[in-house]
C-alpha cells in the first residue's frame, strides 16, 4: 500500500497475483473500521517493480499513458495477503467480489472488495474491513503518516528529493 500525493492524496492498494500488482486507488485510504466503506477505483495493473517504490515521480512523467508527474509516494504499508474465499483471485475479481486477509504492519484482518459499477473507463469498487479481531472503529490511516520502508513522511520524501 502506497500513500501517493498526486493531483489528490490517495492510497494505492496493490495485491500481487498472476505476476502483476492488481491495483486500486483509494481516495480516503483504507480503514480498519468495519462501519466505513471506502471507494476504490480500479487502475491499471502495475509491474512487481512498484512493490516498494518510494520517491518522487518526476514532472511530466507518463506512466501507462497517464500523466502522474511531480508527485511524492511513500510505502505506507506492506505485508502479505491471502485469498479469503475460493482458489482463484482473478476469478473472484472478475465476479466482482474479492475477499482477502491482509497481514501488514498497519493493516490486518479480513477485507472485501466489491464492484459497485463503472465511472467512465474505470471500475469502481468498495473496500471494506470485516468485523473481526483486527477491526477498530474510528481507525484513520492519516493517524499513521510514516513509511514502513524508511519512516519518512510524504513531505520528507518530497523535500529530500526536490
Amino acid at each position: 500500500m502506497q500513500r501517493h500525493r498526486a493531483t489528490r492524496l490517495h492510497y494505492d492498494l496493490r495485491l500481487e497475483a498472476a505476476g502483476v500488482l492488481l491495483s486500486w486507488a483509494v481516495p480516503k485510504g483504507p480503514t480498519l473500521d468495519p462501519d466505513k466503506k471506502r471507494l476504490a477505483v480500479r487502475v491499471d495493473d502495475h509491474s512487481l517493480d512498484y512493490f516498494d517504490y518510494e520517491g518522487m515521480i518526476p514532472h511530466n512523467a507518463t506512466i501507462r499513458n497517464n500523466e502522474h508527474g511531480g508527485s511524492d509516494v511513500i510505502v505506507w504499508d506492506w505485508g502479505t495477503w491471502q485469498l479469503g474465499n475460493g482458489t482463484d483471485a482473478l476469478a473472484a475479481l472478475e465476479a466482482g467480489n474479492l475477499h482477502f486477509d491482509l497481514f501488514g504492519q498497519k493493516l490486518g484482518g479480513r477485507f472485501v472488495l466489491v464492484r459497485r459499477g463503472r465511472s467512465g473507463s474505470r471500475d469502481q469498487w468498495f473496500l471494506m474491513h470485516k468485523r473481526d479481531e483486527a477491526a477498530v472503529v474510528g481507525w484513520d490511516p492519516e493517524d499513521y503518516p510514516r513509511s514502513v520502508k524508511t519512516s519518512r513522511t510524504n513531505d520528507e520524501v518530497r523535500d529530500a528529493l526536490s
